[in-house]
């Protein structure tokens, strides 16, 4: 595989990690550099090992996992999405308690699987292909992590100019990039 080639599947799935983090920051989840860094290290970290895990596991358990891997990541990706468009209704800041936020604890591991689903059916193909996994995989979280520390800047501008209430355009923003996941994986 060419670097470009790799540098455009690492852009690809890093995407999603993107989007949760403007949508998180946005919201105002991400209100200094230990949230930020959360978001950043998480998505690059599970971005980079989830296609080292599916080229490890090889294309015999890849067509067990490619009939509901996109369900999987609709559904986390939805019950987030879900709990921070509630939280926006009822008043934005008043409502984020630590069990809502999306920058910690299992809301933040949720997201990073639910994100970096993608790149474990990238590291099947790998393992197809033949081709090593290590280069491609340092590749794919540094971007991810590079696209989510970008999301989480750009999301708290657009936070601080929208208003509290973006917390609950974030979780549509979150239930969209659910259902893009879904959509794609039922027409595959």
């Amino acid at each position: 595989m060419s670097s470009l080639e790799i540098f455009a599947v690492a852009v690809g799935l890093a995407m999603d990690a993107f989007a949760v983090s403007l949508a998180a920051a946005a919201a105002g989840w991400v209100t200094d550099r230990r949230a930020r860094f959360r978001l950043w290290f998480h998505f690059g970290l599970f971005q980079g090992l989830m296609p080292v895990l599916g080229w490890f596991a090889g294309a015999r358990v890849n067509r067990w996992v490619a009939a509901w891997d996109h369900w999987l990541a609709f559904l986390l990706l939805a019950w987030i999405g879900a709990r921070m468009i509630r939280g926006g209704w009822r008043g934005g800041q008043d409502s984020q308690d630590a069990g809502s936020d999306p920058t910690r604890g299992r809301n933040l591991v949720g997201l990073s699987v639910a994100t970096s689903i993608d790149a474990l059916a990238v590291g099947f193909s790998f393992a197809c292909l033949d081709v090593s996994v290590w280069r491609p995989s340092l590749v794919i979280g540094l971007v991810a992590a590079l696209f989510s520390l970008g999301g989480c800047l750009l999301g708290g501008r657009l936070g601080r100019a929208v208003g509290p209430r973006l917390e609950a355009i974030g979780g549509v923003v979150l239930v969209l990039v659910g259902l893009r996941i879904l959509v794609v994986g039922l027409m595959n």
